[in-house]
């Protein structure tokens, strides 16, 4: 595989130089609020509605219900998309009713990335979202055994052979030294967060890193519509 993959968000693509290298699997980091979720699912929404791709979501925070109830604000409707076999929500979340959840006395990352992967062979997904991997954090507090947990799921993600996003909670202050496990393990970083700029916050996207493509690096702005995120490719806030 070495193709791009487009995101379907106007002026990613763009900085991203026509889309996520095939095969990828990028983190998406940012404060709570700052789109991650969006994000992700905007990149789901548009490889199934538009291009026929298969995605899968898997939930490591919040209920079924509460995804589709947000995502249809935006006039995506991923209820539909189930209902029709060309999309699957895994819910491992702390809510969940499954034997697979964060918190539960049973849980493994490899039950868990077991499930997935049979899900994704099932639909013969392409694009894959999982969200938020910052939960590992409270399943596994000794970094070496999350480190490990990470690893198993991007090894898993990889041979799966889909095209990945998964998110994380923003290490805390604008350019921080701080690099995380995470970080260092993704093909690719995209950081989403808030910027003072002239007086005023602007909701700001940088791409850290993509392995495979040559990417613009400079922070720009976007917002978030009622029709998802829109980048400001041709703004910059420095």
């Amino acid at each position: 595989m070495n193709g791009k993959v487009k995101t379907g968000i106007l002026g990613l693509d763009e900085m991203l130089g026509g889309g996520i290298p095939e095969g990828s699997v990028v983190l998406v980091m940012g404060e709570p609020g700052s789109g991650k979720t969006v994000l992700c699912s905007q990149f789901l929404y548009y490889g199934i509605s538009e291009l026929g791709e298969r995605g899968v979501y898997v939930s490591l925070d919040h209920p079924k219900e509460v995804f589709m109830k947000k995502m249809s604000t935006f006039g995506w409707d991923f209820e539909s998309f189930e209902k029709e076999g060309v999309f699957k929500f895994i819910d491992a979340s702390p809510f969940s009713s499954g034997k697979v959840r964060l918190g539960s006395k049973g849980f493994s990352i490899e039950a868990l990335l077991k499930w997935v992967s049979s899900e994704i062979k099932r639909l013969n997904a392409k694009r894959i979202a999982i969200d938020s991997i910052a939960s590992l954090l409270y399943q596994y507090p000794d970094i070496a055994k999350r480190r490990m947990a990470i690893l198993y799921l991007i090894e898993s993600l990889v041979k799966s052979e889909v095209t990945s996003m998964m998110t994380s909670v923003f290490r805390t202050g604008w350019r921080d030294t701080t690099v995380l496990v995470e970080e260092h393990l993704a093909h690719g970083v995209i950081i989403l967060q808030l910027m003072r700029t002239g007086g005023e916050l602007k909701r700001v996207i940088q791409i850290e890193k993509m392995f495979g493509t040559l990417v613009d690096i400079q922070p720009r702005p976007y917002d978030i519509t009622s029709k998802g995120i829109v980048v400001h490719v041709d703004e910059t806030v420095l």
